[in-house]
């Protein structure tokens, strides 16, 4: 079975995803591993290592492997450095966007709001949430949905909202000014390390 249906904070727990994809969570739930003997340390392999940072960032992005696996190819394939592209791409996301600019409360949220096709880029519907985004992209909302965004955005904080990308609250909408860098990105994230495992 390709999907995962079991309790999702508990694979959170045992790969280290500190994201959680919901903020209302991360304070509230414990560090380490899921079950009897999780708080026990380990001395883990190397192969174990980048098999844990790998799976920490396809959870995070709630991809599968097969997804993962073919933005890894992709990222090689471009110019650039393979972890960094790797990173860019997955940001450049539209249910990402969403998240990333509290238009959504958690990335879960976000993919239901762009599958229920409340979205527009450049004034056209998008219903796929993997939807790479270009820089110059607007993104807006269908007139029916905005009493429901409305309601999703009372609650977020604009002075978290990422630099690379310009909201307008008002108007519920959204510019993809440009592809973020490195330095912009999770710090925790250790993209070397899937780089490594794929190399393998």
């Amino acid at each position: 079975m390709a999907k995962y249906t079991g309790p999702s904070n508990k694979l959170y727990r045992n790969f280290g995803v500190t994201d959680l994809s919901n903020r209302k969570l991360v304070s509230s739930l414990r560090q380490n591993a899921s079950g009897q003997h999780g708080a026990v340390r380990k001395k883990l392999s190397d192969y174990a290592i980048h098999l844990k940072e790998k799976q920490k960032i396809r959870l995070t992005y709630l991809l599968s492997e097969k997804q993962f696996a073919r933005y890894y190819h992709e990222a090689s394939r471009r110019k650039g450095v393979t972890g960094t592209v790797l990173l860019q791409l997955l940001e450049s996301r539209l249910d990402n966007l969403l998240f990333r600019t509290g238009f959504a409360i958690t990335r879960r949220q976000a993919r239901q709001i762009v599958g229920h096709a409340h979205v527009l880029v450049n004034g056209k519907r998008v219903d796929i949430p993997s939807y790479l985004l270009k820089p110059g992209d607007v993104i807006t909302f269908k007139a029916g949905s905005s009493e429901f965004i409305k309601t999703v955005l009372s609650s977020i904080d604009l002075a978290l909202a990422p630099a690379w990308i310009t909201i307008d609250r008002d108007n519920l909408k959204l510019s993809f000014d440009r592809i973020p860098d490195r330095e912009e990105l999770d710090p925790e994230l250790k993209e070397q390390l899937v780089i490594e495992y794929y190399s393998k």
